[in-house]
């Protein structure tokens, strides 16, 4: 099984956004030694304890600190940009790191209303788009137009040796369709969905009409050393989410003793409930068992994680721990071959 990391570059209480970020580039060099596949970052707006609001300059950074791993957006919110300037930025990307660059791509506003409007304007009105834009996108990324387009002639240089592979990242049937429909590469959202993925996932591969369907389920992992531990870990950043979901989030994923400090409500312990059916937690033995099981069940051959805690180096050490013991680092080399 192939592994990769998805990264929100959450703000931990107390901490800076710039203290984020800086993880995020630490984590991404850790990655790449691990063995990971691929590293991507998120794309937020406005959003407390999120920072990463533009994937593409991230991106430029983590690309020099790091060798061989694939760095890519997860995603691009496309609706809120001309496909052109996406092109031009991720041309670069692929310019500079050759072979190594994904454009995962999505349709959610990733902030509110209001930063919707000022990030595009009517925002609505782009989503309904999406098959245009994602269709204008791959003809700039390819440099094909037909001759009498308007664009035909033009490039969005730099032009690299291999384009960016363009992903499509979901959590419902509608996007699996899109994906199917533009014969693009999928991303299920397993953690942000409340839907069921093996049937959504199935209406991608049954939608699909020529060459191979390809697929990544991305799910919220934290392990520790042992099931405790990493319960007590994962508590955090299940309180974290609760305040989110509630419109109460402050300054980023709380701490462990904050979480331990809150009183949940019965309301607040039935979501908590939901949110871990869809969330692995335990020892690497435990998260190997359940993200097989989850490989078995949607039929796919690469994983993303996404773990966010608010201690810095619980996040590293559960990757390392997740990477171990899936041998991560030998499995690599047998892929590099």
């Amino acid at each position: 099984m192939k592994l990769s990391i998805l990264d929100q570059a959450p703000v931990s209480s107390g901490n800076t956004a710039r203290e984020a970020l800086e993880a995020t580039i630490e984590l991404a060099k850790l990655a790449d030694k691990l063995g990971y596949t691929r590293y991507w970052v998120a794309e937020h707006h406005d959003l407390k304890g999120l920072a990463s609001p533009a994937p593409d300059i991230l991106l430029g950074i983590i690309g020099s600190k790091t060798e061989r791993i694939r760095i890519g957006s997860g995603a691009v919110l496309l609706p809120n940009y001309k496909p052109f300037n996406i092109a031009e930025r991720y041309n670069l990307l692929a310019t500079m790191y050759p072979g190594r660059v994904d454009i995962g791509l999505g349709r959610a506003p990733g902030g509110s209303a209001e930063v919707s409007i000022a990030l595009a304007g009517n925002f609505l009105e782009q989503v309904k788009k999406m098959p245009a834009l994602l269709d204008e996108l791959d003809h700039f990324l390819h440099r094909d137009f037909p001759d009498d387009h308007l664009f035909s002639k033009v490039s969005a240089a730099p032009m690299p040796v291999l384009a960016p592979v363009p992903w499509l990242l979901g959590t419902s049937k509608r996007s699996a369709i899109l994906a199917a429909e533009k014969e693009m590469a999928y991303v299920f959202g397993h953690f942000m969905s409340d839907q069921d993925g093996h049937s959504i996932v199935k209406t991608y591969r049954d939608n699909f009409k020529q060459g191979t369907p390809k697929v990544i389920v991305t799910v919220s992992v934290i392990c520790a050393e042992t099931t405790e531990a990493a319960e007590e870990i994962a508590l955090s950043n299940l309180l974290w989410r609760v305040q989110q979901n509630k419109g109460e989030s402050k300054d980023g994923v709380p701490s462990i003793e904050e979480a331990h400090d809150y009183i949940f409500n019965d309301e607040e312990l039935v979501m908590i409930e939901k949110m871990k059916e869809k969330q692995i937690i335990g020892t690497p033995q435990e998260v190997r068992m359940k993200l097989e099981e989850l490989q078995a069940a949607y039929q796919t051959d690469e994983m993303m994680i996404v773990t966010n805690t608010h201690d810095y180096e619980a996040r590293r050490k559960s990757y390392q721990l997740i990477a171990e013991a899936f041998d991560l680092a030998d499995t690599q080399k047998g892929y590099l071959g």
